[in-house]
């Protein structure tokens, strides 16, 4: 079971607010831009602030979902795909994971080299995604732990770093990690058997 299976639902939720976007003109691009720039300022913002910021954790991670899907929709419903906006797309994505998942680094609690473990597997998932189109399969967002389950997962190690209850973080990375790797798995091998 993924978060990413109730995306159609929060897709529609949010197609109101992607017309006014299309309205207001700005592009799916701009859109992508903006998600990734915000994205490196909430986490250095994290870094400096520490503590009781880590709340911003868990609200942002909802607001980048909400705002990657706008720009995907914003793309498809309204005749604006382009190639460029499919590489900012990936590569915004994977730096916008990357400096969101860093920012944990410098709390005592967490353990930096499990952590830049889990941020390198991370960007394997998303690379065994992106591999299936080398071998013609569509782009895979399958697996238990996609890109949606982890905004998830790291939204709730802030909410805990800000409750102060700290004391599983690194096993919650733990499980992250083998999760992850399952679904680079899952992803490789459903591509071969497209």
């Amino acid at each position: 079971m993924s978060i990413y299976l109730l995306k159609t639902k929060f897709q529609n939720l949010l197609r109101p607010l992607v017309r006014l976007i299309y309205l207001s003109k700005i592009t799916p691009n701009m859109l992508t831009v903006f998600t990734c720039l915000l994205s490196v300022v909430v986490a250095v913002m994290v870094y400096l602030l520490g503590g009781k910021f880590y709340i911003m954790i868990p609200v942002f991670m909802f607001i980048r979902m909400a705002l990657n899907a706008m720009d995907g929709m914003l793309a498809k419903e309204y005749n604006m795909i382009t190639p460029l906006g499919a590489i900012l797309n990936e590569m915004t994505d994977v730096i916008s994971d990357g400096v969101l998942y860093l920012s944990f680094m410098f709390f005592s609690n967490i353990n930096p080299t499990i952590l830049v473990i889990v941020v390198l597997v991370a960007l394997l998932t998303e690379y065994a995604g992106l591999c299936a189109l080398c071998v013609g399969s569509k782009r895979r967002f399958d697996g238990p732990m996609g890109k949606s389950d982890r905004a998830f997962a790291f939204g709730l190690l802030g909410l805990l770093i800000f409750l102060g209850n700290t004391a599983y973080l690194n096993h919650i990375l733990l499980l992250i990690l083998g999760l992850s790797l399952i679904t680079v798995l899952v992803r490789l091998k459903r591509a071969l058997n497209r």
